[in-house]
């Protein structure tokens, strides 16, 4: 059996005698106290899940305690503008108390807080209110610091608003200074731009703060539910646990799938709030929505109807409500009430549909040197290591990848980069299948469980798909599947590794335990819970070592923007550590990189001679400086020579990613047809091919694909 069904089993035998299930679900009326009883179940269930089924389980102490507890207050009140020091001070007594209350089904300290947040934040209302009404002194020589981890909570009301007062300020200070740099540089582009005075761009910076303000208390207090407020406790357990294991709600599982497959059904557009309504930001090309040619960026939703039925009116409805009647199967028919920015209402009847967003998949091209046309290389650009969680049969990025594949080799190419840069990992299969396209055979990665069980997942048949030359591109967030599969590649000696420092360092395996299936029957009325997605195992290298915070450390190591920063799951709180376990029998392919050292010096004499890359060396050690510099000027003349004076240096660094690159790109013959035959891929793909020309990273990987050949040939 797996882990999970080990787990299921285990819980349901558990929480079938749970004193809990005694709760006569017909007899709670009262919403409080049926929420009360669902987060019990709740809080039960996935303490249970942790203790027998995660991969470094804790025990349920004082020091567990302590930690759940800093993690909870940390994120209950993250920017301290809300609780003060004496509300700090109850919440400290249960500081050692907390895992007697998860062990006994008490939830009195999550309701505290609960209370004492909403109370805060009623209060806090007042306070914006207040101040936002007059205009600041701008003249007074004072600061804000910006970095909460530097300040503690205020003692009384009086310095609480002061607190509010500054940020706010702050707040005005940004927003007039960016409106005066833009309406003058719109003055140098016309004459009939209205230029405003100070005072009047002042006022009209507390107008739109004011309303920023209003639409996010609304959301605060009159939005914010139980399943909002329970997650956040949930979260900060499990954090404890690890930083990768969280609970799921219902609709945030739902979107997690829709990420990681890439598709969804429903209308195809991107929604926020907007005044109360729901506003239309973005339509995914070829969509229903987008098809329509009714539907525009900025309109507003004001209505929802289920085919022929009445609309149901979504002003003033949480997003997420709104979102759940606006989704639905493909072939069901939907009716919009829009506002136009015109103020014109209209009807618009759309059929639903799975909306595919290819920037989720992988793509490919052809690029060249400009002063080499002779030399081709194919370039990958896999985004996500995407699954259908729900459909087996759906696509994924391990077929996907062998089509790309095959249609490099049909033009008669044998060099490619794999860009896996800010990939953040999916689909531990996949990674293993494409790892398994590059060689005959053999290992590709292994697992450990919590129990010490380690197994060995690998590639089964004796084809090589691809046997030409590899570049594998990663950079610092290129975390988990990436880093599966650029160190198999690095460790097999099949791939030359280019990029950061190191990879992200992300080394645990993760699976999702979908809560209702642990529970008995006599729970229904509580349904749905959603998911806990759990560590479970760690996976190592076939060398043995683990990718867990050390990542992968490249081969040909690139400066980048982070270079002089930390960065990465070494940086997170809780991670597991690094450890390593036994190497597994594999033999690296010498053949491929017959010189590392040859291509190492050659990369270093180039990017030593690049003036791009010395300025972005030159970027990244002022990130450093920058990063340790938390407070800001609240006098406006300081501030805006300081945002003068940032801005004349980082002038210096504007091209970089602008200026087109000694690189040209184009289609490849098996996609011509298709991107032709569809205008808005037509555009979407200029706009990608655009991009690929003015990218260092992917101009260096093809001169190191140079070299690697020269020296295969000689």
């Amino acid at each position: 059996m797996t882990n999970t069904n080990n787990l299921v089993l285990a819980l349901a035998i558990l929480l079938n005698s749970l004193a809990i299930a005694q709760t006569n679900v017909d007899n709670v009326v009262d919403q409080k106290v049926f929420d009360n009883q669902k987060n019990k179940i709740l809080n039960n269930i996935i303490v249970s899940s942790l203790e027998r089924a995660h991969f470094a389980p804790k025990a349920i102490d004082d020091s567990l305690s302590a930690k759940f507890y800093n993690e909870y207050i940390a994120n209950l009140d993250r920017t301290k503008n809300f609780l003060l020091q004496e509300d700090i001070a109850k919440l400290e007594k249960y500081k050692f108390d907390l895992d007697e209350q998860l062990s006994t089904d008490r939830l009195d300290f999550f309701n505290l807080s609960v209370g004492m947040v909403n109370a805060r934040t009623q209060e806090a209302k007042a306070y914006y209110q207040d101040i936002l009404s007059q205009p600041f002194d701008y003249k007074a020589n004072e600061t804000i610091e910006l970095d909460t981890d530097k300040v503690g909570y205020c003692s009384t009301k009086a310095e609480l608003k002061e607190r509010w007062r500054k940020a706010l300020k702050f707040q005005t200070i940004t927003q007039i200074s960016a409106r005066q740099e833009s309406q003058t540089e719109a003055a140098k582009k016309s004459d009939t731009v209205t230029i405003k005075s100070f005072d009047e761009l002042e006022k009209d910076a507390r107008k739109k703060i004011l309303k920023r303000q209003d639409e996010w208390f609304h959301r605060m207090l009159d939005q914010i539910d139980n399943t909002d407020q329970i997650t956040i406790y949930q979260n900060a357990l499990t954090a404890v646990f690890d930083p990768h294991s969280n609970y799921f709600p219902p609709k945030l599982k739902e979107d997690f799938d829709i990420r990681f497959s890439g598709q969804l059904e429903g209308i195809g557009a991107t929604l926020s709030p907007k005044d109360g309504y729901i506003r239309i930001v973005e339509l995914v090309p070829g969509s229903p929505s987008w098809k329509s040619g009714q539907i525009k960026e900025e309109d507003l939703i004001l209505k929802v109807g289920q085919g022929d039925e009445e609309p149901v009116d979504v002003y003033d409805m949480r997003l997420d409500d709104a979102v759940k009647l606006i989704r639905g199967p493909k072939g069901t028919k939907v009716k919009l009430t829009i506002k136009k920015p015109d103020g014109t209402i209209r009807e618009v009847t759309l059929i639903r549909d799975v909306v595919i967003r290819e920037e989720t998949y992988a793509k490919s091209s052809i690029v060249e040197l400009n002063d080499d046309p002779n030399f081709k290389v194919g370039y990958i650009s896999l985004p996500s290591f995407y699954t259908n969680f729900n459909d087996p049969k759906g696509r994924s990025c391990g077929r996907d990848m062998k089509l790309e594949l095959e249609k490099i080799k049909a033009e008669g190419i044998n060099d490619i980069i794999i860009d896996l840069r800010s990939n953040g990992g999916g689909s531990l299969r996949d990674a293993v299948e494409i790892a398994g396209l590059f060689i005959d055979q053999g290992p590709v990665v292994q697992r450990k469980s919590s129990i010490g069980q380690e197994s060995v997942l690998s590639d089964p048949d004796n084809i090589i798909n691809f046997d030409g030359n590899v570049v594998v591109l990663v950079n610092e967030n290129s975390a988990s599947a990436s880093e599966i599969l650029a160190a198999a590649l690095q460790d097999y000696k099949r791939a030359v590794i280019v990029g950061s420092n190191s990879t992200f360092g992300k080394g645990t395996v993760q699976q999702f335990v979908e809560l209702d299936r642990l529970l008995p029957a006599k729970f229904n009325d509580f349904k749905s819970f959603g998911s806990l997605k759990i560590t479970m195992e760690k996976f190592y290298r076939i060398n043995g070592g683990a990718t867990q915070l050390k990542g992968v450390v490249p081969d040909i190591i690139l400066p980048t923007n982070y270079s002089f920063i930390e960065f990465g799951e070494k940086e997170m709180d809780y991670a597991l550590p690094w450890d390593e376990i036994k190497p597994v029998d594999y033999k690296a392919r010498t053949k491929y990189i017959p010189n590392y050292q040859y291509i190492k010096n050659k990369s270093k004499e180039r990017v030593d001679a690049d003036a791009h890359f010395q300025k972005i060396v030159e970027y990244a050690q002022w990130v450093k400086e920058e990063q340790d510099k938390t407070t800001e000027s609240l006098n406006f003349d300081e501030y805006e020579k300081k945002v003068k004076e940032r801005k004349t240096f980082l002038d210096k660094f504007d091209h970089l990613g602008k200026d087109t690159l000694n690189l040209k790109v184009q289609d490849l013959r098996a996609d011509v047809a298709i991107i032709d035959a569809d205008s808005t891929k037509r555009v979407t793909t200029n706009e990608w091919h655009d991009d690929i020309t003015k990218d260092n990273y992917i101009v260096e990987s093809i001169y190191i694909l140079r070299d690697l050949k020269a020296i295969r040939k000689n």
